[in-house]
């Protein structure tokens, strides 16, 4: 049985494209970072020196496409499923109150003028992806889910690390799966709550305005940035039963939906360090 595997969140196609369209390749590319990232939080001040924390990353990004555009007015030239869910995500920034149309005009507008370039940059990534997922017909979410029950029955790990929409999907997994068993479930910048983009959309549905902690799962901690865009809202309580414990946390005011941030953020250490210390 391994202690760590993670799945990945949003815009990692390029570990795809760099390994020469090679999900194993990827998949290593990725582990080696988050490698280096959780470090920084578990290894005391020491430089990293090659320490694994992370048996293996659960790649998908490959099954959802390459944004084709970087810039976030590529939103208005969005089709329509993707339009649909960016104006769903942005109206819960309060920032719209109208139709589709208005909105997306507004709304590209008021990320642009009001929003740092990495938030701006984020919603390019954001909603392509989510919309990819999300799709009805659902062969793309079905090989999501079936790339990360593999990776997790495979190692068999003690603790599963998800950020970002790789939350949804190992949600999602573990729901389809039962039989996979896990001690501990991370979720970091999670958008699983998200009303209208997300949470009644799920998989098993949610019944009576909650979801509900995966059979599989004795314990489960979401961690979240107070100003994270992707985790609204960031506390999961509200809508899912079996959320054991929560930490609201302030990684940094412009770089506060990355993988680097969370992994290395202090919250994470006391809910690792026992599964660590028992290799």
């Amino acid at each position: 049985m391994s202690v760590i595997v993670g799945v990945h969140g949003i815009g990692k196609y390029r570990y795809y494209r760099g390994a020469g369209n090679s999900v194993t390749g990827a998949a290593a590319a990725m582990r080696g970072k988050w490698d280096r990232y959780l470090h920084r939080g578990l290894g005391g001040g020491r430089p990293h020196a090659g320490e694994r924390y992370i048996a293996e990353v659960a790649y998908y990004a490959h099954l959802l496409g390459e944004r084709k555009d970087d810039s976030p007015r590529a939103v208005q030239a969005m089709d329509a499923g993707t339009q649909e869910v960016f104006a769903a995500w942005a109206a819960q920034l309060d920032a719209v109150g109208e139709g589709l149309t208005g909105a997306l005009h507004r709304v590209t507008g008021w990320l642009l003028d009001r929003l740092d370039a990495g938030a701006a940059d984020f919603a390019g990534f954001f909603c392509p992806e989510v919309a990819a997922y999300m799709a009805a017909g659902g062969e793309t979410r079905a090989g999501c889910r079936s790339a990360v029950a593999e990776v997790i029955r495979r190692n068999r790990p003690k603790v599963v690390i998800a950020h970002s929409l790789g939350s949804v999907v190992t949600y999602e997994t573990l729901w389809a799966h039962p039989d996979l068993e896990v001690e501990l479930l991370v979720t970091l910048g999670s958008p699983l709550g998200m009303r209208d983009v997300i949470f009644e959309r799920l998989v098993p549905a949610p019944v009576g305005g909650r979801g509900g902690r995966p059979p599989g799962v004795r314990r489960w901690v979401n961690i979240a940035d107070k100003d994270d865009i992707a985790a609204i809202p960031p506390n999961l309580r509200g809508c899912f039963t079996g959320v054991d414990q929560e930490v609201l946390v302030d990684l940094d005011w412009i770089d506060f939906h990355t993988a680097e941030k969370y992994l290395g953020c202090e919250a994470l250490i006391p809910h690792l360090t026992p599964y660590l210390d028992r290799q």
